[in-house]
């Protein structure tokens, strides 16, 4: 969200957030200071982000990565209003909390909102319908090729192609990403990675997504949010942090325009 909100995108989290833990406070704030909305944020006693400690080694460069879901509410099954999800252009989604999320998607589809994906992992009962009900697949590549038992980025898009789908895009980090629409699913087209220097990759696959959301807001076809995410994805490479490093739409632009 705070990707799509630096190039330019409205953005708004309607998950869950807690309203007393320290990691919801501190998520509120960022947010706060951000601009996103959060007026149709749900709050739950219950409910924590979830979060992780990342340690960056710069040489030779490595990732380790501890992770949490623990009190993790995601989409609330009711809420918020349906009226609130039909008046988005894109509704952005994971894998947590598989009832809310459905429901949403369902509002969602209805009403015309293209439905993008975040999917890491299976995450049980129901996941199967849910991928299923996708506009755009934007999975990361260990996981694309996983479900799908292909072997490959290229066949794997392919594979997880339907009629029901605008598009699928498997991203592969340094090696770029494969994708595919309607017209090109059987033969995926391959965007390379730009050339950058590498500094901290966290939050790169996150910034991908965000820029994608943010160019199918402004009407841009699969071939534009490709390649503005993956400018996106690229140019927070280059910088340390996770949302500190996240570049605004002034960057990305002049990035594009020399990145042949």
């Amino acid at each position: 969200m705070v990707a799509a909100d630096r190039l330019g995108a409205r953005a708004g989290y309607i998950g869950s957030l807690g309203d007393r833990d320290p990691l919801s406070r501190t998520v509120r704030r960022r947010f706060d200071r951000e601009g996103i909305d959060l007026s149709h944020c749900v709050a739950r006693p219950d409910a924590r982000p979830y979060h992780s400690t990342i340690i960056v080694g710069r040489r030779p460069p490595t990732r380790t990565i501890f992770s949490s879901n623990e009190g993790h509410a995601g989409a609330d099954p009711q809420l918020p209003a349906a009226d609130v999800i039909r008046s988005t252009a894109v509704l952005l989604i994971d894998h947590h909390a598989i009832e809310g999320t459905r429901r949403a998607v369902e509002i969602a589809r209805a009403a015309g909102v293209e439905v993008v994906a975040d999917f890491e992992r299976d995450s049980g009962k129901g996941f199967c319908e849910l991928l299923a009900r996708v506009d755009h697949l934007v999975l990361p590549e260990r996981f694309a090729v996983e479900w799908t038992g292909t072997g490959s980025a290229e066949r794997a898009v392919s594979r997880l192609w339907s009629p029901d789908r605008r598009a699928v895009v498997v991203t592969c980090g340094a090696d770029g990403c494969w994708y595919g629409d309607s017209e090109t699913h059987e033969s995926p087209r391959h965007l390379p990675a730009p050339k950058v220097n590498v500094v901290d990759t966290t939050g790169c696959g996150d910034v991908f997504h965000g820029a994608y959301c943010a160019g199918l807001a402004e009407g841009k076809n699969v071939d534009q949010c490709v390649r503005l995410a993956s400018a996106a994805a690229a140019l927070k490479a280059t910088r340390e942090g996770g949302q500190a490093g996240i570049p605004r739409r002034d960057v990305v632009e002049q990035f594009l325009a020399g990145w042949k």
